[in-house]
């Protein structure tokens, strides 16, 4: 190249290189890479900015051979000439891109993905205590948004400005089990009235009483909240994220509050640890103020205790997966598959010891209906343990315990696994077709014909052992014996009427100096059909139900019979109680 050329191609390369830069600089606002070599999208970013400088170049240096048409070669061997450099850089990102991608395969590094996960085998009786009533979370999140936005409905001076956000995260909050969400503008036009103040409050919704609140920053003390997902701008929070932490790769974002209520952005930073691009793990996390910007980053082992998320479930599953797959190798994974397994098809979180625990069940690799066990993982410190519990997978007790309420069309939301009574135990609310929850039931791991149901917890739990006890099963605990003692009455039988109500034989009986008729049907216990007035029995009811005119019992035993109940397929939805609406018919009592 002359002096002369070079005079006049210096200015114009250096004119496409700044109108490149320009271009990048937008693009690097509006799509926020990590400039990391760990983040695959760092890896488009340079590939289409290099191509961007190319074509640009051609605009502004020109491509000129002399000829009326230019065909493709034409256009390559400038690129070779003119921007060699950025050509050397384009192909070594690619062959780079292409080899951290090998290196990162399950195929090659299997072991490496298996130990991504540390899991501890841990004893159910021992390690799982029996939960109170305050730490068992009712709601899933489904349920949680009606109620948060049924709530913000009811405030005229907001509800017009602000959305609830989607993400309701569960957390531990003053030792309660609390989901929390923050609000978000309704449009552009909104932001734009509101963006000066920020956004006023946030919502929680107490997972045991049900109650929804408004949270107001200013009852607080505190402004509101200037930094979210829902701002624009820099104010934006994964805007500001990427410019104070450029090379940092992040998980999903998600609201928490300290014990003071303060609102922060919980921001997990993530790494990759298997080749360039496998092995995805958190290693620490950024702390967001909402309402001030102040922010700090803490390695895991640092973050503070009021913190309950910093390790998604999503991760710890997946997580969990390649523990439980590769654990003899990736060819065992495909062929033979000797002691793999997968976690079931979803997940639920239970508050215990001031931490929130991502739960899901564990079964086999040719995902038959019974499952192996359970795993607890802490959401804060991903310890992991994994308990050995063998029964029917968390779909199969959804099933059973829909089916006990068929006829008023309740679902049951992903169970939790609890000690009731020392027997390994899914927990699930009822709700109905507007995700309110209406009833609770419960039902054992092993044997998932055994439901119970009851409006209340307490109702339910006394109805479960109950249904333990009926079947020899043994109830270990102190507080389930107190329960049944005092939920139950002995008495003599002064009156027995019978009715067939949906197919099903129903017994009333009623004791001397009672009003109230106990019912029970021929199916929850045979025995029930040899019962004659004078007899002395022991009736089982659940808590509160001692006042009414009709109650169900739980079990009425007489002269130390064992309960009998008519064994049915788990797939059986017949009814276990009488509908409410029906009165027994008045039969005479056979007397022998």
């Amino acid at each position: 190249m002359s002096d002369s050329q070079a005079k006049r191609t210096m200015p114009r390369m250096l004119i496409s290189l700044l109108i490149t830069l320009a271009i990048g600089a937008v693009w690097f606002y509006i799509s926020l890479p990590a400039i990391n070599l760990h983040n695959t999208g760092f890896y488009s970013f340079v590939f289409i900015l290099l191509l961007v400088y190319i074509l640009v170049s051609m605009i502004v240096l020109g491509v000129d051979t002399g000829k009326q048409e230019i065909h493709l070669r034409d256009y390559l061997s400038f690129a070779k000439s003119q921007c060699k450099v950025v050509v050397v850089v384009v192909i070594a990102l690619a062959v780079l891109f292409v080899v951290g991608q090998i290196l990162s395969a399950p195929i090659f590094r299997a072991g490496s993905y298996h130990e991504l996960l540390e899991v501890e085998s841990g004893n159910f009786a021992e390690d799982i205590q029996p939960v109170s009533y305050d730490e068992i979370p009712m709601l899933d999140e489904a349920s949680a948004m009606v109620l948060g936005d049924r709530k913000l409905g009811e405030l005229a001076d907001m509800v017009s400005q602000f959305d609830v956000s989607e993400d309701y995260a569960q957390i531990n909050y003053q030792g309660r089990p609390v989901r929390v969400a923050s609000l978000e503008y309704g449009d552009f036009f909104k932001w734009f009235l509101n963006t000066k103040e920020g956004l006023p409050a946030y919502i929680t919704v107490d997972m045991v009483t049900q109650e929804a609140s408004v949270v107001r920053l200013s009852d607080l003390g505190l402004g509101g909240m200037r930094y979210s997902p829902s701002e624009y701008f820099n104010r934006d929070l994964d805007r500001f994220l990427r410019f104070h932490y450029p090379t940092y790769m992040f998980s999903s974002s998600h609201l928490e509050i300290d014990d003071e209520g303060q609102p922060w952005w919980v921001c997990p930073r993530e790494t990759r640890t298997i080749g360039l691009f496998g092995g995805t793990d958190i290693i620490g996390a950024v702390l967001l103020n909402a309402t001030t910007g102040e922010h700090a980053y803490y390695d895991v082992a640092d973050i503070p205790t009021w913190v309950d998320r910093v390790y998604t479930a999503s991760l710890i599953i997946q997580q969990y997966d390649y523990y439980g797959t590769y654990v003899n190798g990736f060819i065992n994974s495909l062929i033979g598959q000797k002691d793999v397994t997968v976690t079931t098809e979803n997940f639920n979180y239970l508050a215990m010891d001031d931490s929130v625990y991502m739960y899901t069940g564990i079964t086999s690799a040719s995902s038959d209906q019974s499952s192996i066990g359970f795993l607890l993982s802490n959401q804060r410190t991903k310890e992991t343990t994994f308990y050995s519990v063998a029964g029917a997978i968390e779909t199969s007790a959804q099933r059973s315990a829909e089916g006990i309420v068929q006829d008023l069309g309740y679902t049951a939301t992903f169970p939790l696994l609890l000690n009731i009574g020392g027997q390994p135990t899914y927990f699930m609310s009822l709700k109905d077709s507007s995700q309110l929850v209406k009833m609770y039931a419960m039902v054992n791991v092993s044997q998932y014909q055994i439901v119970a149901q009851g409006e209340t917890v307490a109702a339910c739990e006394s109805d479960y052992i109950a249904q333990l006890q009926q079947r020899n099963i043994p109830v270990d605990s102190e507080s389930a014996g107190e329960l049944l003692e005092n939920t139950s009455l002995d008495g003599t039988i002064a009156e027995i009427r019978t009715a067939v109500l949906d197919g099903t034989s129903w017994y009333y009986i009623r004791l001397d100096g009672a009003d109230t008729f106990y019912a029970i049907s021929a199916s929850s216990d045979r025995n029930v059909v040899t019962l004659n007035v004078g007899d002395g029995v022991t009736v089982q009811v659940s808590p509160g139900d001692g006042e009414q005119p009709i109650v169900d019992a739980v079990s009425i035993t007489s002269g130390g019979t064992v309960p009998d109940p008519v064994e049915e397929e788990p797939e059986d939805t017949s009814p276990t109680s009488p509908p409410d609406a029906a009165a027994p018919e008045e039969v005479p009592a056979e007397e022998n």
